[in-house]
């Protein structure tokens, strides 16, 4: 299923953005990444094998610069409430909606300069079996 890659594209298509966001997880140095966080469920199974899911991610943004982050995120999250469509490129999911869950926070300041902050939310997709697709 490639639809965190889709996600992170959607993404990279706002205007603006200071730096790419990447699937993956935080990098030693600036980074702007999303990956999946626990408290994912089936919410539907049908015979064909196809699921509707309520997948959980998280972008997380890594600087120095505390207001670089601060801002990058409220624009991306402002972005993701107006998306109403991200397309498969495999046709291994639909979309159906994705929610804010938690509006962009600070998680860590270091002693070394360093803050993240994290935007969660949570997406509403129907994924396919291959042998369906």
């Amino acid at each position: 299923m490639d639809f965190l890659e889709r996600l992170a594209d959607k993404v990279n298509e706002i205007d603006g953005l200071p730096i790419k966001c990447e699937p993956g997880y935080l990098k030693a140095k600036d980074s702007f990444v999303v990956y999946p966080i626990p408290g994912s469920r089936v919410v539907n199974e049908y015979f064909n094998g196809a699921k509707d899911q309520q997948l959980n991610y998280e972008f997380a943004m890594k600087s120095k610069t505390q207001g670089r982050i601060h801002s990058t995120l409220w624009i991306v999250q402002t972005a993701l409430e107006q998306i109403k469509h991200i397309a498969s490129n495999d046709g291994s999911f639909e979309f159906d909606e994705l929610i804010i869950t938690n509006k962009p926070f600070i998680n860590e300041a270091d002693s070394q300069g360093w803050f993240v902050f994290l935007l969660d939310v949570q997406a509403k997709i129907t994924t396919f079996n291959k042998e369906s697709v």
